[in-house]
């Protein structure tokens, strides 16, 4: 294993040439700012575990109502409500309600999608270590 002294500094460019074709190009394709505000808001609210664990349980167990999450987490009913309150105002999850039950659910195929790369990024490598 590699100490901190051993890791090389950045290297910066040598010589300050830019490519201005190639900065045009890069960005006209960036999103929108806003765009970017929203997708950082999406990575916040995914990089806290105790959210990542119900937004998990959800990709696993489909629909499932507060107490069932909770259960499945670990955690208190009131902490995994405060979470979906908090991924349903994100458009992480969608909720569908019965008479005085709630049930929550992934919003779109999108987070799953978003979900299962970012576990297979981390699960990435694993069978070669």
């Amino acid at each position: 294993m590699s100490s901190a002294s051993d890791v090389a500094p950045a290297v910066a460019c040598a010589v300050r040439v830019i490519d201005a074709e190639k900065v045009s190009v890069v960005r006209a394709s960036l999103p929108e700012t806003d765009t970017i505000t929203e997708l950082a808001q999406v990575f916040g609210l995914l990089a806290d575990p105790g959210r990542l664990r119900v937004i998990t349980a959800l990709l696993e167990g489909g629909e499932m109502c507060v107490c069932d999450i909770a259960a499945s987490c670990g955690h208190s009913e009131s902490a995994v409500s405060h979470a979906l309150r908090l991924l349903r105002a994100n458009r992480v999850v969608r909720v569908r309600r019965a008479g005085r039950m709630a049930y929550y659910r992934l919003d779109d195929s999108h987070v799953r999608m978003l979900l299962d790369l970012a576990l297979a990024h981390v699960h990435h490598g694993e069978e070669d270590a």
